[in-house]
């Protein structure tokens, strides 16, 4: 049985203006492609295409994406008489996902969404992501990494990255500026988790993030895999368009497929 890729998807995106107001902030798009299939397509670089998607608000967006996924990408026959469809040459590497589109409701929280999830979680341990956040993640090694752990739990550490630019500086002379410096100290939750199937009952209906990785940790039961390179969520228009522009260069880190 291949891993399972459960994706919180049920996101407002209250800070992103307008974008919000059409579509889920997992269906934000960066490049023409909603934040969602650059996750999937993160995953799917790495082998892992079973997945299984956490919707909410908007949750029919996704929906309507993902039904008409294959006609959207495709050439395609229309006999205009009977209105039938008849896929020709396709234009897409994707033919190999499988996707569980699980309705979790519009205001659950994102345990809540996980437990209810859990019905279409077939194996022994499943991967959970954030519909939000881009990074290069090597999702084979925090595999491993996971299970040379023997835990019931692993969340990706990242190191935190202030907004502000850092001037290390020699008396008045400013010797080197560096625009997004990380700080040193402690690790933020990256999501891009490894859950085991024992995780499922330390769920609530309250945030992931409280009450079911506090006591997985009190439990010594969440090992923390370190990752020092590309993280970034998407949570306003600003980031949102530095994403873009990242894109639009042609080098943007987390593209790895």
């Amino acid at each position: 049985m291949p891993d399972q890729v459960v994706i919180l998807c049920g996101g407002l995106g209250t800070r992103l203006g307008d974008e919000s107001e059409v579509r889920p902030k997992p269906m934000v798009e960066i490049g023409g492609k909603p934040i969602l299939w650059h996750i999937m397509k993160l995953y799917s670089h790495h082998g892992f295409t079973d997945f299984v998607l956490c919707l909410g608000y908007k949750g029919d967006v996704i929906r309507q994406y993902f039904l008409n996924y294959h006609l959207m990408n495709s050439d395609v026959r229309v006999k205009l008489g009977t209105n039938q469809l008849e896929p020709l040459e396709m234009f897409h590497d994707e033919r190999d996902w499988s996707v569980v589109l699980a309705e979790t409701g519009p205001g659950t929280l994102t345990a809540g969404r996980l437990r209810q999830a859990a019905r279409y979680v077939d194996g022994s341990r499943f991967m959970v992501a954030y519909g939000d956040s881009l990074a290069n993640v090597d999702l084979r090694a925090l595999m491993a990494f996971h299970d040379a752990q023997g835990k019931l739990a692993t969340v990706t550490g990242i190191l935190p990255v202030t907004r502000f630019g850092e001037l290390r500086v020699d008396g008045n002379l400013v010797t080197e500026f560096i625009e997004k410096p990380k700080l040193s100290e402690g690790r933020l939750n990256g999501g891009f988790f490894v859950f085991e199937r024992g995780v499922i009952d330390y769920l609530d209906d309250g945030p992931l993030e409280r009450e079911p990785l506090t006591r997985l940790a009190k439990d010594g039961q969440l090992a923390v895999y370190r990752h020092d390179g590309y993280w970034f969520a998407m949570d306003t228009i600003r980031e949102k368009r530095i994403l873009e522009d990242e894109w639009a260069s042609g080098r943007a880190p987390w593209k790895v497929w």
